[in-house]
């Protein structure tokens, strides 16, 4: 299938029962209650009967976020990335002949490389910031 799985909506429809100001305070509360971007919209669609945030709002869970001084220093699927990095690279420490380990790790590094360029380019991360597996087990921390 070569389209996109969900139609582009050409009005925002409202579905739940929240407004537009609730569902922004609602988002600001969980994000200061400490939950990713992601977990807050699986809070949202589960508890709250939202469907789309952004459809709801005509914004991004991320757009709030910025508005309200609460997004994360890195992003989140570079963080989790990185958490993924020092798992595996534990693992390979207790395991060394683990071959398909080190090749998984040695995948996960690439994505984190070139997730950290295009966020380098957008100037969500600092421009020397490099990976190196000792900084990442200190932000994992």
């Amino acid at each position: 299938m070569a389209k996109k799985a969900k139609a582009k909506a050409k009005e925002t429809t409202a579905t739940s029962a929240m407004t537009r100001q609730e569902l922004e305070e609602q988002v600001v509360s969980l994000a200061n209650a400490g939950h990713s971007p992601s977990a807050i919209g699986i809070i949202l669609r589960d508890e709250h009967a939202v469907k789309d945030f952004r459809e709801e709002t005509g914004r991004t869970i991320q757009s709030v976020l910025k508005e309200n001084n609460l997004i994360g220093e890195i992003p989140e699927d570079l963080l989790n990335l990185i958490r993924r990095s020092v798992v595996l690279f534990n693992h390979m420490g207790k395991n060394k002949h683990d071959y398909s380990a080190k090749h998984g790790y040695e995948l996960t590094v690439s994505k984190i490389r070139r997730l950290t360029k295009y966020y380098a380019k957008k100037k969500r991360i600092p421009q020397g910031w490099a990976y190196t597996p000792e900084q990442a087990a200190l932000l994992v921390k």
